[in-house]
């Protein structure tokens, strides 16, 4: 199974050292800290994204909008023409916005990738074992599972510092 796999490359070393580093709470206030910067940052891009399709979507009725009053007041005659126009026209413009989309889309790509190397740094350079940038999938595994550890241990550590006062 996957998770036995996972303890499998968790290294007994890994371990301890992991734990080491999580005594004086200052890993538990970085992981903190880079999980804050990281809902901000998919907030800030989700919002953006947000912006772009409402963007779209005024352009879309505007060109509506423009498009039926120049067929209400154009000739019989001379209406096929106009149509043939403005079907070029709304074509261009679900290009562009096509275009812009999937420019969004690759920025937020791009900016997620760039906070998952700067968590993988920060980390690194906190001295949390099994951390270091890297972009390979089965050590992104790894790192998101010791992750969720430090989580899980940190929310049991806030619980028994409850239980304690």
């Amino acid at each position: 199974s996957a998770r036995s796999s996972f303890q499998q490359r968790l290294s007994y070393t890994t371990l301890s050292d992991l734990a080491l580093a999580l005594l004086d709470g200052t890993v538990f206030e970085i992981v903190q800290g880079l999980l804050e910067i990281q809902h901000l940052t998919e907030k800030s891009l989700y919002n953006q994204r947000l912006r772009l399709q409402n963007e779209h979507r005024v352009l879309r009725q505007a060109l509506r909008q423009k498009h039926q009053e120049a067929q209400q007041a154009c000739r019989p005659h001379n209406l096929p023409v106009l149509q043939a126009t403005q079907q070029r026209e709304l074509e261009a413009v679900e290009h562009r916005i096509r275009e812009e989309q999937r420019a969004m889309d690759q920025k937020i790509v791009l900016e997620l990738d760039r906070k998952v190397a700067d968590q993988q740094s920060t980390l690194e350079k906190a001295g949390v074992a099994g951390f270091y940038v890297t972009t390979n999938p089965q050590e992104l595994t790894l790192q998101m599972n010791l992750l969720e550890l430090i989580r899980k241990l940190q929310q049991r550590g806030c619980q028994a510092g409850k239980t304690a006062l």
